[in-house]
């Protein structure tokens, strides 16, 4: 069982998770985030954020949810992407640190431990970074050559990413990250993109209203490879998302 909360007292720990579809893997990510919650000696919460999946996966998480007390379930009636679901989970949180990470787990639940220990320690702003030395990460040596294609692109958005927008950040897109209450409130009011370039957004404004950040060694694991289009696809878009950015930024929308 998790600890008592005082009346009126937050829960330590909000933790969003987006969800869209995967009902075939969904059930074993969501008792392992059950039982590292539990296993805490501090109060949580735990934000699911439906995105407008299929009936087999709506079933799973109200399932779930009806199952554990510490569960938000929140639904949107259309699919809004993944930065939108994020948001509005980030939105609805109310724990003293509030972290979101992967529905599929790639970051297993134990890495949640690691960003929250960098708010704690004083840290506004903790994300996962994939290609500092200290970090190891597990796949499958059938997907080799995506790591590679993928590092490379990875690196070259990156790249454009710090000489545009974020000079220090290594690693943008990894998918877990974690605020403080404080910067959580700064942060996803602001939020303007729907999709996944609403990463880079929401690190660029906590870098305008200069929240400190760490960044943190993680453990990862590779387990879809996405076809060549798909990299096109996305790099395209996020390509579009940094121009909204600063186009955004010139406009004041984020002061």
């Amino acid at each position: 069982m998790s600890p008592s909360v005082a009346v009126g007292a937050p829960p330590h720990l909000s933790l969003v998770v987006p969800v869209y579809n995967g009902a075939d893997r969904l059930p074993s990510s969501l008792e392992q985030l059950r039982t590292f919650l539990r296993a805490q000696p501090y109060t949580s919460e735990l934000i699911l954020v439906d995105d407008c999946s299929n009936a087999e996966t709506r079933t799973v998480l109200e399932e779930f949810a009806s199952s554990m007390d510490e569960v938000r379930l929140i639904r949107n009636d259309e699919n809004r992407g993944k930065g939108s679901a994020v948001t509005r989970g980030m939105r609805a949180a109310v724990g003293s640190y509030r972290v979101f990470t992967d529905a599929d787990l790639a970051y297993p639940a134990s890495e949640v431990g690691k960003i929250l220990a960098d708010l704690e320690g004083g840290a506004e702003v903790a994300i996962a970074c994939r290609v500092l030395a200290e970090s190891r990460y597990l796949m499958s040596p059938t997907f080799f050559s995506y790591l590679y294609t993928r590092h490379v692109m990875s690196r070259v958005f990156n790249a454009m990413v710090r000489w545009t927008l974020i000079p220090h950040v290594l690693d943008t897109q990894a998918g877990l990250k974690g605020f403080t209450a404080h910067a959580a409130e700064i942060v996803f009011p602001r939020i303007t993109i729907p999709r996944f370039g609403f990463d880079v957004e929401a690190l660029f404004i906590a870098k305008k209203h200069k929240l400190s950040l760490m960044q943190t060694a993680v453990f990862f694991r590779y387990d879809e490879e996405p076809t060549t289009v798909r990299f096109a696809e996305d790099a395209l878009r996020m390509m579009r998302d940094l121009v909204h950015i600063r186009r955004n930024d010139w406009r004041g929308r984020y002061a």
